[in-house]
């Protein structure tokens, strides 16, 4: 082989290493991306997704894609505080009635996300589309979804429902402030 030859061998192989190292370098973004924007929910939808990064990923990334069509908007400040005054009602309301309480709480949660722009027709939609920009709340979501599921059922102790209060108010307290987590 002729010098040139060889020359060209060594540049297709320069060329072809530096192609997969900047497609790697790109993934790896995407990836810590992802991971930074959903938190824990990233690992929680890999191991839904059998630990197919692949799937999990295109996703999230779905989900986003979701996010960034919705008119996700801030409250005023009236609604704002009108929704605090509420809560603090829903909380006074605990003591006497904690299982109305909760399911208050829930339809307070479910008010400001609709009032925010977000769909609430469907639970599972919600936290999809709540992850993209409140992944650090949403398992406080799902937990206290699944006491006020129990509590329906009258299957939660009153600690259970105070459990609640506490997961719902992670939430909400967060859903009230005019911004949105990784925008």
């Amino acid at each position: 082989m002729s010098t040139f030859a060889w020359v060209a061998v060594v540049v297709v192989a320069v060329v072809a290493l530096a192609a997969v190292g900047y497609f790697m370098l790109q993934q790896q973004k995407r990836r810590t991306h992802l991971r930074e924007r959903f938190g824990p929910e990233y690992e929680r939808i890999v191991a839904e997704h059998d630990n197919n990064r692949k799937e999990a990923e295109q996703e999230l990334r779905s989900r986003e894609q979701r996010h960034s069509e919705l008119d996700i908007r801030p409250l005023t400040q009236e609604s704002r505080d009108a929704y605090a005054t509420r809560w603090i009602e829903v909380q006074e309301r605990f003591v006497d009635a904690p299982g109305f309480a909760v399911t208050e709480a829930d339809q307070l949660v479910t008010a400001v996300m609709a009032e925010r722009g977000y769909p609430t027709e469907n639970f599972e939609q919600r936290l999809s589309d709540l992850s993209v920009g409140h992944a650090s709340t949403l398992d406080h979501y799902r937990t206290a979804h699944e006491i006020s599921g129990r509590a329906a059922r009258k299957e939660a102790s009153t600690e259970d429902l105070r459990q609640a209060m506490v997961h719902y108010r992670a939430l909400f307290e967060e859903l009230l402030q005019n911004t949105t987590q990784g925008r």
